[in-house]
């Protein structure tokens, strides 16, 4: 029998599963404490996070904490990873589509809105020195780093985690990003592989087994809104700052970290096409949904017939 705690974290639902359910509540705390310190860091949204503090010293060189420098260092290895299909300087153009707050406060509009298609700056415009905790972004650069440091999160969180319980196996779920941590129960861990996280276990989709590393979805189904007659999305392609509109509009990756495998999963709905042999080549198992609904798996994720 597992111990499972749930709560809401990080703007999503955040789920805790341990193998030795006496340990549950360690296991909880340590996430919870990881999950505060990553909001109070990390947050686009909290006018009192560092990350607000450093886009509002945009131009000038600051010092940030040890975390943010390492989600800040997290975000800058999946734009090297993708070859910038992820881009940690996406936040004005985020806010300028709308997504200026936490989603649970979004609301849809009727209003027309006027899209304008502008790259982003480029993840090569920020400065960080990791060793000294030390950044410069452009003066009207605005950084954002949900594409990763909510998998930032689940990684550290499940390790947190599995110190303290100093035994048996850990699965930390912050929306559709999972790390696994210790030993796993029989069979390993049983995840339904869907579009939105929320989903009962008995909703379609495919389930799999986990036994260590992580699994991330991203999707353009789920954090949504409406503006006037059309449909936006959050998952932007820096190279036009606008909403992605490839075929895929969900990808879900396994990778050795939550960080890759979120980095990979977001890059692929972006590069649209061209993600089959980009996942191909970098050994990246993953299942596409397209617009259509049609199943596509690569690199040896284990085929399904229903999306």
């Amino acid at each position: 029998m597992l111990g499972v705690a749930e709560f809401r974290a990080l703007g999503t639902g955040a789920r805790v599963l341990v193998t030795e359910p006496e340990l549950l509540s360690r296991a909880r705390s340590a996430v919870e404490r990881e999950l505060a310190a990553i909001d109070q860091a990390c947050s686009r949204f909290r006018d009192d996070s560092e990350l607000s503090s450093l886009n509002r010293a945009a131009g000038h060189t600051v010092a940030v904490s040890p975390l943010l420098a390492e989600a800040l260092a997290a975000s800058l290895h999946a734009a090297r990873m993708t070859g910038g299909a992820v881009d940690p300087t996406v936040g004005r153009a985020l806010r300028m589509v709308g997504y200026d707050r936490d989603f649970s406060a979004m609301v849809s509009h009727g209003g027309r809105m006027q899209l304008v298609a502008v790259p982003v700056p480029g993840w090569r415009s920020v400065e960080l020195d990791l060793a000294a905790g030390r950044v410069r972004i452009p003066a009207g650069v605005e950084l954002d780093l949900g594409a990763t440091a909510k998998a930032l999160a689940a990684d550290r969180a499940a390790a947190a985690a599995e110190r303290a319980m100093g035994g048996g196996g850990v699965l930390v779920a912050l929306g559709g990003d999972i790390t696994v941590r210790g030993a796993p129960p029989q069979g390993g861990w049983q995840v339904l592989v869907a579009e939105d996280h929320a989903a009962p276990l008995d909703a379609p989709g495919q389930v799999i087994s986990m036994t260590a590393g992580a699994l991330a979805t991203s999707s353009t189904t789920v954090r949504r809104w409406r503006q006037g007659k059309a449909w936006l999305h959050h998952i932007l392609d820096p190279a036009t700052g606008l909403p992605a509109h490839g075929r895929w509009r969900t990808a879900t990756v396994a990778a050795a970290t939550c960080v890759d495998a979120n980095a990979a999963a977001t890059a692929s709905v972006v590069l649209g096409e061209a993600a089959v042999a980009w996942l191909e080549a970098h050994r990246l198992p993953a299942r596409l949904v397209d617009r259509d609904g049609l199943v596509v798996t690569v690199t040896g994720w284990p085929t399904d017939r229903c999306p």
